[in-house]
């Protein structure tokens, strides 16, 4: 493959990977980023199972990971006034990780470290405050795709054009011929994520979640820099259709109708919850989505191909960084083998990944009672439940029914491909 002309649609997790292994794959890649700038900030994300393994595949990512580690070292349920009901903690084993991973990292960290691995490789080049205006394929399967650009970059034609811009992807849309929520499953929930300058965990890199009723978690962690960062997590029940509806009204008013929105959800919340939420309303680094899966019937049409969240986002089961950096890998490695064969490349790529989707995507009925219980009864339950698994220290045995993202890194084995770089 060989001189490939390939274009990747963002510079967040899944883009940069991607590149990285086409460019060892021989490719030239353009990576086009609607941001002026790298994004920073954003919720901590966990590397698991065969994303570890992807990961140690790349030279010298591993120990820039550990370095921008978000060094969590537990994480607790409390009471109102702030008392654990317990703590579980790392396995201390990056091959079978607990419910806290050995390989945290906040969103911008590991999209820096992945800029970093690429930004000077010669085949690689990002273009950033870009994006596509119109896409068009041509008449036959095998052929380019034409891109138009929004803001000045020169049309073009790509031998293959891959989506990584996340699970409402535009440019899933305009490559499928779709609209920006076909294929979107919601899950009925919510979060949102900032940080505040306070450190109101005192020093301890033991994080913090207290849950109230209707389903509303607030979550406290520390950032090695001094401060706290914020997450709060809405979940509704699975029967409210359309319960995010109010949540994406807000959400295309803009950061401060979104805010507002999020204040008057949590209102009453008890704990933290107050001066939390005065400091949400100046926080700068404001972010916040709708937790969706995406389920599509095709990873791939014609030259144009979905990597990440963009084409199968994992929603709350924890396993879609760890899915990101697989479909990269796993894109890069069929391409390669089936060289001068682009649509078997393809056809190999959706043959490897949709075992690993298919895992990865099930939604264990014991996360949302974890998370986010909608009364205050199961809240109770939860937490003396937690409470008993962090006493007994039955926690690596029962968190092999949170999910596939909680299995061993040899649960999925990754094929071996041969590089030309």
């Amino acid at each position: 493959m060989s001189g490939l002309k390939v274009l990747v649609v963002g510079a967040s997790i899944a883009g940069p990977t991607t590149a990285y292994w086409l460019a060892k794959a021989g490719a030239k890649v353009t990576v086009i980023e609607r941001f002026s700038a790298l994004r920073s900030g954003g919720q901590a994300v966990d590397i698991r199972t065969a994303g570890v393994s992807v990961m140690r595949k790349m030279s010298g990512m591993e120990a820039q990971v550990r370095a921008k580690s978000a060094q969590e070292e537990g994480v607790s349920f409390v009471r109102e006034d702030g008392r654990p009901y317990g703590t579980i903690r790392p396995t201390g084993n990056p091959d079978q990780q607990s419910l806290i991973s050995e390989y945290e990292i906040f969103r911008g960290d590991l999209a820096k470290v992945l800029y970093d691995l690429t930004k000077d490789h010669e085949n690689i080049n990002y273009i950033f405050g870009e994006q596509i205006a119109s896409m068009q394929h041509s008449e036959t399967d095998d052929g380019p795709i034409t891109v138009e650009f929004a803001n000045g970059s020169a049309t073009s034609e790509y031998d293959l054009v891959v989506a990584c811009d996340g699970a409402t992807s535009r440019t899933r849309a305009m490559g499928l011929g779709c609209g920006v929520r076909d294929h979107i499953v919601p899950t009925n929930s919510w979060a949102a994520y900032f940080s505040i300058k306070q450190d109101l965990l005192q020093g301890s890199r033991i994080g913090q979640g207290c849950s109230a009723v209707g389903g509303r978690f607030i979550a406290v962690g520390s950032d090695p820099a001094g401060f706290s960062r914020i997450m709060l997590m809405a979940l509704h029940p699975r029967k409210q259709h359309d319960a995010t509806l109010p949540f994406r009204q807000a959400s295309s008013e803009g950061d401060h109708a979104l805010k507002k929105y999020v204040a008057q959800h949590y209102q009453g919340v008890g704990w933290r919850s107050d001066f939390v939420l005065q400091e949400m309303m100046d926080s700068e680094d404001f972010y916040a989505s709708e937790i969706v899966q995406v389920k599509i019937p095709s990873l791939y049409k014609g030259r144009f191909v979905l990597v990440g969240d963009a084409g199968y986002a994992a929603g709350p089961t924890g396993g879609g960084t760890s899915l990101a950096l697989t479909g990269a890998y796993m894109l890069a490695g069929e391409i390669g083998k089936h060289s001068g064969d682009l649509a078997a490349g393809l056809r190999g790529f959706e043959q490897q990944m949709r075992p690993i989707i298919k895992e990865m995507q099930k939604i264990p009925p014991l996360i949302s009672t974890i998370m986010a219980p909608q009364t205050a009864w199961g809240i109770w339950i939860r937490n003396y439940a937690f409470a008993f698994i962090a006493w007994t220290g039955i926690a690596e045995f029962l968190q092999r029914y949170l999910g596939a993202a909680f299995a061993s890194t040899d649960s999925f084995p990754l094929p071996d491909y041969d590089w030309v770089a």
